[in-house]
């Protein structure tokens, strides 16, 4: 096919998506249209807010739809019209099959893991707190299960050891954009040879989910390895970030957000959670095996600070995390 024939419709909301989308449009693929979540009010003043792709799709004059529902005859009349022979996902919802299966070439999704590991909406953080070395990204075609079609391309991403969320995001954002045209330029060529995923697990080989990370998963535990701590901290810095309850001279239990840690591991005695600080350099909590260094924190209501900033203008007693 030559590439003047090929028509995309590109799904996808947030700035994951966007980085795929413009380096589809500045490779010069033709975008019939960009598939996006509806506008949304947010803030006290209930201001609408865009969701990324919608305000990339609009600076480049992309014809934008933002179906509530995705079997809605309305906007399943409006895809066709679209005329695409290709659909891209990226960070969108789950498709209907009478979406996916509409356009000739098929309907792939860009996924930030080596599938089948880590299916699910929240890939990234889960192989930081899993404590992996490797992660990578997938292009696959869809089906009726999530995250289990057809796999077209992989590639490889090494996490170091002081990755955040934040940080492992933007370096898998813009790998996935080229691992995204070069599977759309596989495909026009007529050189993909999809795999089932039953083919990429080893022989024992435990499959990890990663599911969507709601508040409750986010408090943090204390009772296990200080370098299980880190990681699971790490996997949620800075959004949705991990958090505790500070046990303080005073009566409340104060709501503390956790961003920025370091590990030793060490003999003691404490129980897990005991707090141990000079009062102005630094706080140490004690884990199953030794201490979590917190470097940076947040108080509820208050900003995001280094400890050393944070002491400077905090005048309890701190006892423990719970």
């Amino acid at each position: 096919m030559e590439k003047q024939e090929l028509r995309i419709v590109f799904m996808g909301t947030p700035d994951f998506a966007v980085a795929s989308l413009n380096a589809i449009v500045e490779n010069g693929y033709a975008v019939a249209g960009v598939i996006t979540a509806p506008d949304k009010e947010a803030g006290r003043g209930k201001k609408i807010r865009f969701s990324a792709v919608k305000e990339f799709a609009m600076e480049h004059n992309l014809r934008v739809l933002q179906p509530d529902k995705l079997k809605n005859e309305d906007f399943l009349q409006q895809l066709k019209d679209l005329k695409a022979n290709l659909q891209v996902v990226v960070a969108f919802r789950m498709l209907p099959e009478v979406v996916w299966d509409m356009p000739e070439l098929g309907t792939f999704n860009l996924h930030a893991s080596l599938l089948p590991q880590y299916r699910g909406a929240a890939p990234i953080n889960h192989a930081i707190i899993h404590g992996e070395n490797t992660t990578g990204l997938t292009t696959f075609f869809l089906d009726k299960e999530i995250d289990t079609g057809k796999i077209i391309d992989q590639v490889e991403i090494a996490i170091d050891e002081k990755d955040n969320f934040e940080t492992l995001h933007d370096r898998m954002m813009e790998a996935g954009a080229r691992l995204v045209v070069d599977t759309i330029e596989k495909i026009r060529l007529g050189k993909v040879e999809a795999v089932d995923q039953s083919k990429f697990i080893k022989t024992g080989e435990v499959l990890h989910p990663a599911p969507k990370i709601f508040k409750e998963f986010c408090r943090i535990n204390w009772a296990v390895s200080s370098k299980e701590v880190y990681n699971f901290i790490r996997g949620l810095s800075p959004y949705p970030a991990a958090y505790a309850f500070m046990e303080t001279s005073g009566e409340e239990k104060l709501l503390t957000k956790i961003y920025t840690t370091d590990f030793e591991i060490a003999a003691h005695h404490h129980q897990p959670g005991k707090i141990i600080s000079d009062g102005r350099t630094h706080i140490k909590v004690a884990t199953k095996d030794g201490y979590i260094y917190i470097l940076e924190l947040k108080m509820s209501g208050k900003k995001r600070l280094s400890t050393e900033a944070f002491l400077r203008g905090f005048h309890q007693d701190m006892i423990a995390f719970s």
